[in-house]
């Protein structure tokens, strides 16, 4: 055990699911050792690495700001925070024109929460079986799985699950408190799960029928993952508030929450701060991540180079026994096995391939969208031996 791993062991929470090793440097889509072990990174930070590993345009802007400004309270304006709003709201589907900075992810689902309530005056929401969006108490509440709730009830009331993928089921779920449905336009956390045609653009429709709020979850779908710049645009449905994060600022710690300006404006002076939120250093670098997925445009890559992964997966799913189906859509990909992948995950590993899980048995595959052909072709190489050694396993 090294030296960085007894540290964090002796120091750090005990609550992440951990691989053996210590991540020192990164380019790209590739991540090295202590030992200076080369790896293809497949998580990519749970897919915070959008525009790869200390992306050169990014560490580029950091550094600039670092030299310049580092914080400005939203007290004061800041050039920088103008900029990458003007960016954001031009990148974003048509009429969400307003965003509110924070810090992380479960943040921006903290504010749309509050936003939900406050522009409509009531409480309830209707929130997906299977979801996922944060850790602190609100977005907790909305989150499915009870093993990440249990130990932390009551959390906030008046929040309803309905089936993801069955418009029926959350219809049946609207009484005269809802304010709004959250929902991620793909479950990530869930196991990859892509909605059937129909769905989202249903619950869209009856939003609008119903007087309700429409929350799209983008955190882990957006920023050209799924092969659009918006997953929800994969289905030509706009929602009225959107929450962003992860990728965003090419790593550096950011939150967004969209909507349109009347819904943000509902907002009173001092109901919703933040010492950290839209600060200049993180602006700078979402400026610059913007302007990279755009200019070299990630989504189409990822819609690609996701078609060529996906095809791959399926075709180690059909030449063996243990996988039960790949899925995804772009570079949000998964490969569902039927039995504990804990041992497929450590066996690439050691071979060099770092991936992330969906509970006890998908191989989630996030990779930095700017993969080449050749890494994907290894990590399906390294997939499919590992695979077969854990097919002769248990087959001996």
């Amino acid at each position: 055990m090294s030296r960085a791993m007894e540290l964090e062991d002796l120091h750090g929470p005990a609550t992440y699911q951990r691989f053996p090793i210590t991540a020192v440097r990164g380019s790209g889509a590739v991540l090295w050792d202590e030992q200076g072990n080369e790896y293809i990174d497949c998580m990519g930070g749970y897919g915070v690495a959008i525009v790869g590993h200390c992306n050169p345009d990014v560490v580029n802007a950091i550094r600039r700001q670092a030299e310049t400004l580092i914080t400005c309270h939203g007290s004061l304006y800041n050039d920088k925070r103008g900029e990458f709003l003007d960016k954001l709201t031009a990148a974003s589907p048509h009429g969400l024109d307003a965003a509110y900075l924070s810090n992380s992810g479960a943040e921006a689902v903290e504010v749309a929460i509050k936003l939900a309530k406050k522009f409509t005056g009531k409480k309830g929401m209707i929130a997906m079986k299977g979801g996922y969006h944060g850790k602190t108490s609100g977005a907790l509440s909305a989150t499915w799985s009870k093993k990440y709730k249990e130990s932390f009830e009551p959390l906030l009331p008046n929040f309803k699950h309905a089936e993801y993928g069955d418009l029926e089921a959350v219809q049946r779920e609207v009484d005269e408190d809802t304010c709004a449905v959250i929902l991620e336009p793909i479950q990530g956390e869930g196991g990859i799960i892509v909605p059937p045609d129909g769905y989202l653009r249903g619950v869209r429709e009856l939003c609008d029928k119903r007087g309700l709020l429409m929350i799209a979850d983008e955190i882990q779908t957006g920023l050209g993952r799924t092969g659009k710049m918006w997953a929800c645009e994969n289905w030509n449905v706009v929602p009225d508030i959107m929450t962003l994060a992860k990728g965003l600022a090419g790593g550096v710690p950011i939150g967004a929450t969209l909507t349109r300006s009347e819904i943000l404006h509902s907002f009173k002076r001092g109901e919703q701060t933040s010492t950290f939120g839209g600060n200049p250093l993180a602006c700078a670098a979402g400026s610059a991540t913007l302007d990279f997925i755009q200019r070299e445009k990630l989504p189409d890559r990822a819609r690609l180079n996701g078609e060529k992964f996906l095809s791959g997966l399926r075709d180690i799913a059909q030449r063996h026994k243990l996988p039960r189906e790949a899925r995804g859509m772009g570079m949000m990909l998964a490969l569902e096995m039927r039995v504990d992948i804990q041992e497929i995950l450590m066996q690439s590993l050691q071979k060099g391939v770092v991936f992330t899980y969906s509970g006890r048995n998908v191989v989630r595959l996030l990779p930095p969208l700017v993969m080449t052909s050749e890494q994907i072709a290894r990590v399906l190489s390294v997939l499919e031996d590992v695979v077969s050694s854990e097919e002769a396993k248990r087959a001996g």
